[in-house]
């Protein structure tokens, strides 16, 4: 085991990615001679050359659209959005031909290609690059969407990611870059819609994903000081869902918290909590909780953007309510 930290767990898969198949090719705003804007890329263009790792025109839609016809063309292409909110800019090309291309032509045609794009806030980049909008992905059928939150997570699913014959959206949360854990010597990958129970527990069921493992992990911290058990999921896949190891979890601690730091309003813990409902309803000693982001544009002022978050705090409070 060594220990490193989220962007250097990327980097070294995306190296070895490059290494392994040099129909692979890395394309991007400033992912060349800046090493990307929070360093993912660093070196890759000094050590692969400007045919691999392509710096490209401020053109998010442009940019996907190449990415899709070089897969459909043979390649394996990695194209990086920046953020998550950039990608609208190019909602079209992903929606309407990255994700339906394999269907609509009856499985001729094949777009192998990861869309790597950071999300989330907390490190005061204000409300056009802050937020969290990976359940509108989840929405979309033909694209898998994964949303690792150790370093471990970030490696084994861009693993994975690269070797998918259609599209994934890769979400990476800003938060989480700088911070380290232990990841395996030898190669590995994680399989999508495989979630990770990440502390057990008996009284309650904290789901989340990437950033908001974080918060649900302090939640659990909270409430045992008040003698409460809570099983964290972190889910690492929003698609595929591992709708298998929620409904097991809530069917054991019979109360459930779904959180994100999206809006509440027509967001992912939703989906969550209609699943639970449909699936484990006479397992519940209550409703399923959701605790998520302020109904507000992300803020810059560091306090304000604390407060539009979800908090350990506020976690631990819903599921108190629960008993």
């Amino acid at each position: 085991m060594a220990e490193m930290s989220f962007r250097d767990a990327l980097r070294l898969t995306l190296r070895e990615e490059l290494l392994a198949d040099e129909k692979v090719i890395l394309m991007g705003e400033d992912i060349g001679a800046y090493g990307g804007s929070y360093s993912v890329t660093k070196g890759l263009l000094e050590e692969f050359g400007e045919e691999r790792i392509m710096d490209t025109p401020i053109s998010e839609s442009v940019v996907v659209g190449c990415g899709i016809g070089a897969a459909m063309g043979g390649l394996r292409p990695m194209v990086e959005l920046m953020t998550i909110n950039f990608s609208l800019l190019a909602f079209d090309q992903i929606v309407n031909n990255a994700a339906k291309l394999s269907y609509m032509s009856a499985g001729q045609i094949s777009v192998p290609m990861v869309i790597r794009m950071a999300s989330g806030a907390g490190s005061q980049l204000s409300s056009q690059h802050s937020h969290s909008l990976e359940g509108w992905y989840a929405h979309i059928p033909g694209i898998k969407v994964a949303v690792p939150y150790t370093p471990r997570d970030a490696r084994g699913l861009l693993k994975t990611a690269f070797d998918e014959q259609n599209p994934v959206i890769f979400i990476e949360h800003t938060a989480l870059y700088a911070r380290k854990g232990e990841v395996p010597d030898e190669d590995y990958a994680i399989p999508f819609g495989q979630a990770e129970v990440i502390r057990e527990g008996t009284d309650v069921t904290l789901i989340g994903y990437s950033g908001s493992v974080y918060q649900a992990l302090g939640a659990a911290d909270i409430l045992a000081e008040s003698g409460h058990q809570a099983e964290v999921i972190n889910l690492r896949t929003l698609r595929p869902l591992d709708v298998e190891t929620i409904i097991a979890s809530v069917s054991k601690t019979h109360r459930a918290v779904a959180v994100e730091d999206d809006w509440k309003f027509g967001g992912f813990a939703g989906e969550i909590a209609a699943i639970i409902m449909e699936e484990a309803f006479d397992e519940l000693d209550g409703p399923v909780a959701r605790v998520c982001g302020a109904d507000v544009p992300i803020p810059y002022a560091k306090a304000l953007e604390q407060a539009a978050l979800p908090s350990p705090q506020q976690i631990a409070d819903a599921a108190l309510a629960l008993f």
